[in-house]
């Protein structure tokens, strides 16, 4: 069977940990869209091991496989098998030949566009991921199967580049050295398809995915991002260029919509949130970098509020895996969790980070957002609409801190009771059952509920 996992919010709500956790019954681990823009970090065996680009599951001696939907930059892929093979493991990594290839003139425009759009910019990592989309959807794109094939890679370079450079000299202004140079590009990635010829790494994912299913074999479909930042169901124009919700998980694979909807798709929720980038947050508290409005007044409630995010970015580690960023961080947003809910077709939810909010003495939730006079449960369709949006809150006791591993280890009822209401309030506003919470980054520091591979 297959189980799909989907960020519910912004991103960064810890999918990686929730694929490891539940890695043990997969056979194979694939991600259905993204690229190296989407860091995730997973402990096993007191090792910390940061991915931006391989499959979590590969870690753990799992088959791991980037999709079609995925954007692949060889270099960072190489980088990354490299290195864990210096640390001993041995990475089992297989690329979709329909996946298509970020190329250095994609990181190039990448950084030159979002230095452009100013307010429009969508704080993008610079990593080429929009750019490959682009190309993608233009029908100008390089796939894995490309490097493949000499004569096919020389042709598409010899299309493409030429454009890539006049935009860049041409409408930016911009000097351009080798990576926009054809015979450089073409040397550099030919060498690439060499090794991926030579390690056997490329497959046709669909047919590769679907004979492990028939053989038997359990399945894990692996999202980057999260719900909001979905460049369908997301905060246009402050968004990734994918589908991080699991209808991407279908077409980023090539397994039938009946066979994802057949499986798990489960939910990972942060119990706040948090986002790295520009745009509207109702439930934020304080700022980041001038990134929010200036929350100083005389009752000091603006400096509360930032020591408090302060502080709940520092318990949680919430800065960027790939850029070191800080993260905006706010309350939980029911309305987008509603709206997640909606969109994936949740069958259970992973809720992790308690244990950041434990020893707070109250604990807020946007339940629903007042907006041009209504009150409304989900998200408006614009994000214009949404920054009119303000939260309604509700108040919840806060927990106090505990051993978190004994707590993992003895189970859901040695949650603390104040902790265990919050959880179950978010369960019954999403009609979803609770498969996990997670109280700490490593994988023993989680309280499984159900497994969703053992599910009826």
């Amino acid at each position: 069977m297959t189980v799909t996992i989907v960020g519910s919010q912004l991103g960064d709500e810890g999918k990686g940990g929730v694929v490891d956790l539940y890695g043990d019954a997969a056979d194979v681990v694939a991600r259905y869209q993204g690229g190296d823009n989407a860091g995730h970090t997973v402990v096993d065996d007191g090792e910390k091991y940061k991915l931006s680009l391989v499959p979590s599951g590969a870690v753990r001696g799992k088959v791991g496989v980037l999709g079609n939907g995925c954007v692949v930059n060889p270099e960072t892929l190489f980088d990354e098998i490299d290195t864990l093979r210096e640390r001993g493991l041995d990475p089992d990594v297989r690329v979709a030949e329909r996946a298509h290839v970020i190329l250095p003139y994609h990181r190039a425009l990448d950084g030159i566009e979002e230095e452009e759009k100013e307010d429009l910019a969508a704080g993008t990592t610079k990593r080429g991921i929009g750019p490959t989309y682009e190309d993608k959807a233009g029908r100008r794109g390089v796939r894995i199967g490309d490097l493949l094939d000499p004569e096919v890679l020389r042709e598409r370079l010899e299309y493409v580049v030429p454009q890539k450079k006049a935009l860049a000299e041409d409408v930016f202004g911009k000097e351009t050295g080798e990576e926009f140079d054809v015979d450089h590009l073409y040397d550099t990635y030919r060498e690439y398809g060499e090794r991926l010829a030579e390690e056997d790494m490329t497959v046709d994912c669909g047919t590769f995915l679907q004979d492990h299913i028939d053989d038997g074999d359990n399945v894990m479909l692996e999202g980057a991002q999260g719900t909001s930042l979905d460049i369908d169901h997301g905060v246009y124009p402050y968004v990734t260029s994918s589908n991080p919700t699991s209808g991407g998980a279908t077409v980023g694979t090539g397994l039938g919509p009946t066979v994802v909807g057949q499986g798990e798709v489960v939910g990972i929720v942060k119990a706040y949130l948090s986002r790295v980038g520009t745009g509207p947050l109702p439930t934020e508290l304080g700022g980041v970098e001038d990134q929010t409005p200036d929350y100083e007044d005389e009752s000091g409630a603006g400096e509360a509020e930032e020591e408090l995010a302060t502080y709940i970015r520092d318990e949680g580690g919430e800065y960027g895996t790939v850029t070191g960023r800080p993260r905006r961080v706010g309350w939980l947003d029911m309305p987008m969790l509603r709206h997640a809910a909606r969109a994936n077709g949740f069958t259970g939810l992973a809720i992790n980070h308690i244990d950041v909010l434990a020893g707070l003495d109250e604990v807020k939730v946007g339940h629903s957002y007042e907006f041009d006079g209504e009150e409304i449960f989900t998200m408006p369709p614009t994000t214009e609409q949404w920054g009119r949006c303000e939260a309604t809150f509700r108040t919840f006791d806060g927990w106090p801190e505990v051993d978190w591993s004994e707590v993992a280890a003895e189970g859901y009822e040695a949650v603390p009771e104040n902790a265990r209401t919050y959880l179950e309030y978010v369960s019954d506003e999403l009609d979803t059952p609770i498969y996990a919470i997670g109280v700490g980054p490593g994988r023993e520091e989680t309280v499984i509920v159900e497994n969703p591979y053992e599910s009826p």
